[in-house]
């Protein structure tokens, strides 16, 4: 399972993050992200919210059964390797945190799921590719811009960078051609307005121009 999520992160390159989502939304959320070409949709945990994580690892359940075959399910914002237990549990194939931990993926590593970890430094991407990192998530790479990514890269070729946070329509090629081999995008694809109103077909149509996009980057690198 861990070669096919790892080639298929590299062939899809695009991650959609869904956070603080009603569970019932979940599964009509993640048939249009398919139906616009996203394959694979990382729920994320609310460290704030503890009582909240039963419901998340229902929700990647839910993909992993109904949208098998489709749907690559993951996790996000994992904390924890209790937390990485739990959604391994409800059949998360991947685990993506906004840090490095070294517990944390081990853990992923150990229950065979490809690990995402989080880094903004050249240090702490170092740190989260010797502990078993299979992509190191740049984060929050908006704020940061492609520059930074592709200074980041020189030394670091030997990384496979996803750049999260702040990515959208208009920047993503840029993150792409900076040295990243995939992306994940949140509120600028999730839009929570559409989803409350029933909007699907726009989440649908907005993932297909994204993916559009990032394909087209990813081919052209």
């Amino acid at each position: 399972m861990r070669d096919y999520v790892v080639q298929q992160t590299l062939e899809n390159g695009l991650i959609a993050i869904i956070r603080g989502m009603d569970e019932n939304l979940i599964l009509p959320l993640a048939e249009a992200l398919y139906s616009g070409g996203v394959k694979m949709v990382e729920v994320t945990f609310n460290q704030s919210k503890p009582d909240t994580f039963e419901s998340t690892a229902r929700a990647i359940a839910v993909m992993r059964e109904r949208l098998a075959g489709k749907i690559i399910p993951g996790a996000g914002t994992a904390f924890t390797p209790k937390q990485v237990e739990l959604a391994a549990e409800a059949g998360a194939m991947y685990i993506v945190s906004p840090h490095t931990d070294a517990d944390v993926i081990r853990k992923t590593r150990e229950l065979g799921l490809v690990s995402m970890p989080g880094a903004l430094t050249a240090s702490e991407a170092a740190v989260a590719y010797n502990a078993g990192a299979d992509f190191v998530k740049l984060f929050p790479a908006g704020s940061l811009g492609p520059g930074y990514l592709k200074a980041l890269c020189a030394p670091l070729a030997h990384l496979r960078f996803l750049a999260v946070g702040g990515i959208d329509l208009n920047n993503a090629a840029d993150f792409i051609r900076a040295g990243a081999v995939g992306l994940g995008v949140g509120g600028n694809l999730v839009n929570k307005e559409w989803i409350e109103t029933g909007q699907f077909g726009k989440i649908t149509d907005l993932a297909a121009k994204l993916n559009a996009v990032v394909q087209s980057a990813l081919k052209k690198g």
